[in-house]
């Protein structure tokens, strides 16, 4: 081998490898720029969120009666909120006096060295203790998260105290949760120093030497069961390395099928076949959809016998825990498969498909990994992150912590997420120039150079919509803890009216049309009064039966309606004027109205679905997507957008008026309690009355039938 061709050879390489722009930014960009910048803003985010828990007061549920000046240094103590009996069953509490410290919680007691002699030298104590009334109570209200730690004075703690002996006092918490692990700290800190100051008072009053005495003794108590220190196991790495390795399989995919294409010279070909761009697509999303889905479902299955083998017996992950976690990285892949199709659409051959996805794909997959940080749990800032929700969905998942609420709004955002991705692609697809290798401008891309007038259709509503609803989410976030009313007006006039207004004037829509800002006729407004005084008592009913919301959910939307207390006039506005303004503007106007080339039924499914899905809660998906159905029926109806408003005025207008004056009827209202039969009679038989009158003859002239 003659050595010196072949350092020609590399040279000649090397300068071709570096002389394309796209390799040096890669080479550069993504070392210098993108991960500094991704371990800043990581270390940022971990340095507020700990001083936020630092700065938040530890959650105690305090269960047993202590001596009053134990009890009283303890609430004079910083960083507590102590609440008596916090999250006791009634059971409990109640044979509360005839309870006694299990076997094997002491590390004296015979049975400790009898029972378990090798856990006990080889683990902590609080590892131990066998299962008791008092530990499973606790660990139910530490997994409903309404403490942080349960403080236990055992029934003798009392009389121990007053007799001079030594008592114990218990502190559970969970060692997975970063709250319960600083308020088990805090809780000992403060016990062992209030013990130190009483030790020395009873040595002092009985003249004994320093050191003699010890009033209580403090023994900690963890509430993880062996399946959540599995998770907390797999947890931390598990979301990171399924999301990277799933979202590969489509990644090579991707840029075969668009860059592949076009430096093979078979997407002239096949531009030039009598099919629709939309059917391109179509057909090339589910390719990489499917690859991508069975590479998830590989990375799965093998990670499942992995662990089952590698795992200790006595940390068990069960299967349905896998199956769950393939079903969650659905949307992830979804929504990746398409932004690759989108994006990989622009490059000119395979090694440019690369260099383009690249920058997108690593900084997407890198969020996954920040669950194996201690601090970043699920939450309803972090569930809207695109990749994060879902990795810290599969992380609570293997924790055994997944809520239901939050679940469903990272799902919901996810495929969010995802239906703008897949738009995106679609909207790529229509750039023939594009497609044969050129190049577009982003203002034609995004569609601004269109003819002025007409109306949006499907895609321009939805991706409107999917961006206000972002928006709104995160522009709540910049006024939490300030005015609820100001919070309100600003969410509801800013991104939801003004937001979508202003990109329809952006496009050289018609507002008119768009809005469906046309007089109604009278029998329509009339069917929207009759509709909206009623069909609060039949959707309540309707609840009440099928999904219920828990009672601190009714609590938390009492108090959001009422609006702190303001004055009834401006409670019926913001409760009922202005929603019936600004929702509508959106839901029945530029939602439905785009999607009218779906026909009417699909309109109104669809728009009345994301009107659900936009209240984030799965217990108000159902009355807002039925009364979202009957708002959307008066729209189409009518072909005019007051009569949805006046329903929803109505409707809204009603329950604060209730709630404002009757606060009892709160949970009738809502759902958790049975609304009277008379009333339910009443509504269904005024509903009827008011459907009668809106059915009556054909659809009004500029309905969503039409076009």
């Amino acid at each position: 081998m003659r050595f010196s061709l072949v350092w020609v050879i590399f040279l000649k390489e090397l300068v071709e490898a570096l002389r394309d722009r796209r390799t040096i930014s890669r080479l550069l960009l993504l070392p210098i720029l993108v991960y500094p910048l991704f371990a800043i803003g990581i270390s940022k985010f971990q340095n507020t969120e700990m001083a936020a828990r630092e700065a938040r007061p530890s959650r105690v549920a305090v269960w047993g009666d202590a001596p009053d000046p134990l009890q009283l240094r303890l609430q004079q103590r910083d960083k507590f909120a102590f609440a008596p009996w916090l999250g006791a069953p009634d059971a409990l509490r109640g044979s509360w006096s005839s309870l006694a410290l299990p076997p094997g919680t002491d590390p004296d007691a015979p049975e400790a060295e009898e029972n378990k002699p090798q856990q006990r030298r080889m683990v902590p104590l609080w590892w131990i203790e066998p299962e008791n009334p008092v530990l499973i109570a606790a660990r139910a209200a530490l997994s409903a998260q309404q403490a942080d730690a349960v403080l236990v004075f055992w029934p003798s703690f009392r009389a121990s105290s007053e007799e001079g002996k030594k008592a114990r006092v218990a502190v559970y918490f969970d060692p997975v949760s970063q709250d319960s692990a600083l308020a088990r700290e805090r809780l000992e800190r403060a016990l062992r120093l209030e013990r130190k100051d009483l030790q020395r008072e009873r040595e002092e009053a009985r003249s004994l030497p320093a050191g003699y005495s010890m009033p209580y003794e403090i023994l900690s108590r963890t509430t993880a069961v062996e399946e959540r220190r599995g998770g907390q196991i797999l947890g931390a790495v598990m979301p990171m390395i399924l999301i990277l390795m799933s979202l590969l399989g489509g990644f090579l995919p991707a840029i075969d099928l668009t860059a592949g294409e076009k430096e093979r010279g078979t997407m002239q070909t096949l531009l030039c076949a009598p099919v629709r761009p939309v059917e391109i697509i179509g057909g090339k999303f589910l390719a990489v959809f499917l690859i991508s889905l069975l590479t998830a479902f590989l990375n799965v299955f093998s990670l499942a016998l992995t662990m089952h083998r590698i795992l200790p017996s006595d940390v068990p992950v069960s299967a349905s825990t896998y199956g769950l976690t393939l079903l969650l990285l659905v949307p992830v892949n979804f929504m990746f498969s398409a932004l690759f199709l989108a994006l990989a659409a622009f490059a000119r051959d395979f090694k440019d498909g690369q260099n383009v996805l690249m920058p997108a794909y690593l900084p997407l997959t890198l969020l996954s990994g920040l669950t194996a940080l201690p601090g970043i749990q699920l939450n309803p800032a972090t569930a809207m992150a695109p990749v994060l929700n879902i990795a810290l969905l599969i992380k609570a998942l293997f924790l055994g912590e997944a809520r239901l609420e939050l679940a469903f709004l990272s799902l919901a955002s996810s495929c969010l997420y995802a239906a703008l991705a897949l738009l995106l692609a679609a909207r790529v697809f229509t750039q023939e120039n594009v497609l044969l290798g050129g190049s577009t401008s982003l203002r034609s891309l995004l569609g601004f150079d269109g003819p002025a007038g007409g109306t949006p259709g499907p895609a321009f509503a939805l991706s409107c919509f999917s961006f206000s609803l972002v928006v709104v989410f995160y522009g709540s976030l910049l006024f939490e803890g300030r005015s609820l009313i100001l919070t309100h007006l600003t969410t509801s006039v800013g991104f939801f009216l003004l937001v979508p207004l202003l990109a329809v004037r952006l496009y050289r829509f018609s507002i008119q049309s768009t809005y469906a800002l046309r007089p109604p006729g009278l029998r329509s407004v009339a069917a929207a009064a009759l509709l909206g005084a009623s069909s609060w008592s039949l959707v309540a009913a309707l609840v009440t039966w099928v999904l219920p919301p828990p009672p601190e959910l009714v609590k938390g939307l009492e108090n959001l309606l009422l609006f702190e207390g303001a004055p009834f006039w401006a409670v019926l506005a913001l409760g009922a004027l202005v929603p019936a303004i600004c929702e509508e503007a959106l839901f029945r106007g530029l939602l439905l109205g785009g999607l009218r080339s779906l026909g009417a039924g699909w309109a109104v499914l669809i728009s009345s679905l994301l009107f659900g899905l936009a209240h984030g809660s799965v217990y108000r998906l159902l009355p807002t997507f039925t009364l979202g159905m009957v708002m959307g029926l008066l729209r189409w109806r009518s072909g005019s957008l007051l009569p949805s408003m006046v329903f929803h005025g109505v409707n809204n207008g009603i329950a604060v008026t209730l709630l404002y004056f009757r606060p009892v009827w709160a949970g009738a209202l809502m759902g958790t309690d049975t609304l009277p039969a008379p009333w339910i009679a009443g509504g269904a038989a005024v509903f009827l009355v008011g459907l009668g009158l809106l059915l009556r003859g054909k659809p009004a002239a500029g309905s969503v039938l039409e076009g």
